[in-house]
């Protein structure tokens, strides 16, 4: 049934486009009110705007009807697929699991004291870097 909607929406989606094609713009209608190619016509002296638009009418009709068509069988074909896992698509299913955190233990070790003896730091001669030459190393 899908596929018989879908092909004749395509049909009508082109038999649309080749519709407003075919007739003329709001200018057209000026020459044609003076007597001038109202008689080559194929639809007779009347012109062909009559036809033309109840065609494209109809035609527009259709296309909305097998628009909605589709979007209703769509819509059921989501529904089926995530309500019993049709067609060999499991359905997902959510599991949690809960995880037992341990208590926190009592035996961390204490920080030690990371003063700094004012004897290790080591100290820069500013008139010696500045002439490029190496600064010195502190004694170890």
């Amino acid at each position: 049934m899908e596929t018989v909607i879908l092909i004749v929406h395509v049909f009508v989606a082109l038999g649309l486009i080749g519709l407003v094609m075919l007739q003329q713009g709001k200018g057209a209608e000026t020459g044609a009110s003076f007597g001038t190619g109202a008689s080559q016509t194929v639809f007779g002296s009347s012109g062909s705007g009559n036809f033309l638009s109840r065609s494209t009418a109809i035609l527009a009709t259709v296309f909305f009807v097998t628009s909605i068509g589709l979007a209703m069988i769509a819509k059921d074909k989501a529904e089926a697929l995530t309500s019993g896992g049709v067609l060999g698509i499991p359905q997902a299913v959510e599991t949690t699991t809960v995880q037992e955190v341990p208590a926190a233990s009592t035996d961390v070790p204490e920080v030690g004291d990371f003063s700094v003896d004012s004897s290790e730091t080591p100290v820069v001669d500013s008139a010696a870097s500045s002439e490029g030459e190496p600064a010195e190393k502190p004694a170890e």
